[in-house]
């Protein structure tokens, strides 16, 4: 079987489920996408051949495909991804935009809550070295993955630390909150599509909104004077994640739509 021939197998031309063939490709053969295409007629060893089926079968089951090939492009890094973390997607990146569009001193303290694969810590950490970089993540095993992406990429400055919210932290304040937080009503019919992902970091109850309030309502007291929070949430959220920023008091609250022109990321500021 040559390059060709096994593209064939997953999909039409143009077809998303080409392009995930592609890319699952040039992850086993350790080649760019323009190399692939200038190897079509390269044949696979046995040993490709098979793990190239192996992968084409996960796929086909629903599994995302970065927990086939062990990784995910986030912002400008390559993370380690297991079944222990969300795989993390392009729309979490606003938030990341929205915080780095924010008047903030060059050396402020911030915590990114439930971090995952350290997607966010480690994307703001890799923009702005000064800053004091802690996450946290409930589940142990997910730690270490962010931990591992980390060491990857040479992010020494991020902490880590292991527990629910605020409970994993000392005593200290912060001048940013940032968290991608499970926003998800347990009865969603999209659950369907994301049953390889831990239901852990997608299902929050209160129509999803649960664990929103709690970084919010906790969360101000654990802010300096002029200190953000800044949340990913659903697409249809952005009202009742405002009225609860309003709820506590903050000001300046904002929604941020994403790539796709839905409503993603809220933020507030806490001004005294």
């Amino acid at each position: 079987m040559n390059i060709a021939q096994a593209l064939e197998m997953n999909g039409e031309i143009d077809s998303y489920e080409r392009q995930e063939a592609a890319w699952l490709l040039e992850h086993l053969l350790g080649v760019s996408a323009l190399e692939l295409k200038l190897r079509l007629e390269q044949e696979l060893t046995e040993l490709q051949q098979q793990a190239y089926l192996a992968g084409l079968a996960r796929l086909t089951q629903g599994e995302p495909l970065a927990y086939v090939t062990g990784s995910q492009p986030f912002w400008t890094l390559d993370l380690k991804v297991t079944h222990d973390t969300l795989v993390p997607r392009p729309d979490t990146e606003i938030l990341v935009e929205t915080v780095l569009n924010l008047a903030l001193a060059q050396d402020i303290n911030m915590v990114d809550l439930g971090t995952g694969t350290g997607a966010i810590a480690l994307a703001l950490a890799s923009e702005r070295s000064q800053w004091s970089v802690t996450a946290t993540d409930i589940y142990q095993p997910t730690l270490d993955v962010a931990k591992e992406n980390a060491v990857r990429h040479g992010l020494t400055q991020v902490k880590f630390a292991c527990g629910a919210w605020f409970e994993a932290l000392d005593a200290q304040k912060f001048d940013l909150i940032v968290s991608n937080p499970p926003y998800i009503d347990p009865d969603d019919v999209h659950m369907q599509n994301l049953k390889s992902e831990p239901e852990r970091a997608l299902v929050a109850d209160h129509h999803g909104l649960a664990d929103i309030e709690t970084i919010i309502s906790q969360g101000k007291s654990w802010l300096k004077a002029k200190g953000w929070i800044v949340l990913e949430h659903g697409y249809d959220q952005g009202q009742a994640v405002r009225e609860i920023f309003e709820q506590f008091g903050f000001s300046e609250i904002e929604t941020i739509k994403d790539y796709g022109g839905n409503d993603r990321v809220s933020l507030g500021q806490k001004l005294f």
